[in-house]
């Protein structure tokens, strides 16, 4: 029986784009794309994620790249930027969890630990959890199964009676080695829907 829900919040609870930043610098489309793919890669900011410091991964890409050092220096320095509202359909549904207080609801997030406190401030449905457990402040990140036992570990959650919802399929297969039980997200009315399904609401 499920009795503890683990949500991914980018994505699923939180926008974030670096494109509502960016478009304030380029103005031509094309080209902040192949800055976004070819220099401030997904790759890059995973190891931000993961732990590394802001600093340090803005220096590392603008020695890499001198000539974008500007507009590499405006990633984190003006993070807060990106950072856009939270999606209410998706909170609505983790309210009507919370509300039904049979489960514990947790939050396992990529997300540097530098940034997070920004996020953390300006969301009030993040104190709604019972716990967060921040990939930066771990020093690791999903999809490695040892993130996951962090916070199953020290939540004392039984996998088999957890359900962990991500929108990233990566993070979910991982998840699922581990026995724990998942959904795919893809939209707030379906994430409800398969919830019902599974009688969850």
């Amino acid at each position: 029986m499920i009795n503890t829900i683990i949500f991914d919040l980018g994505a699923v609870l939180i926008d974030w784009n670096p494109r509502y930043m960016y478009r304030t610098i380029f103005s031509d489309e094309a080209e902040m794309e192949r800055f976004l793919t070819d220099i401030t890669t997904s790759d890059w900011n995973e190891e931000q994620d993961a732990g590394r410091p802001l600093h340090e991964g803005t220096e590392i890409l603008v020695k890499q790249f001198p000539e974008h050092e500007e507009n590499i220096r405006a990633f984190y320095g003006r993070w807060d930027e990106m950072l856009g509202e939270a999606f209410h359909d998706t909170i609505a549904v983790l309210k009507q969890l919370k509300e039904r207080n049979q489960y514990q609801i947790y939050a396992l997030t990529n997300w540097s630990a530098e940034t997070f406190s920004v996020a953390f401030e300006r969301f009030e449905f993040l104190k709604w959890f019972d716990g967060i457990v921040v990939s930066g402040a771990e020093k690791m990140r999903k999809p490695t199964p040892e993130f996951y036992h962090i916070l199953l570990d020290r939540y004392h959650v039984k996998p088999e009676e957890a359900l962990f919802i991500d929108d990233n399929y990566r993070n979910i297969l991982a998840a699922e080695k581990l026995g724990i039980q998942c959904i795919h997200f893809t939209s707030a009315r379906e994430l409800k829907v398969e919830l019902m399904t599974l009688s969850i609401l």
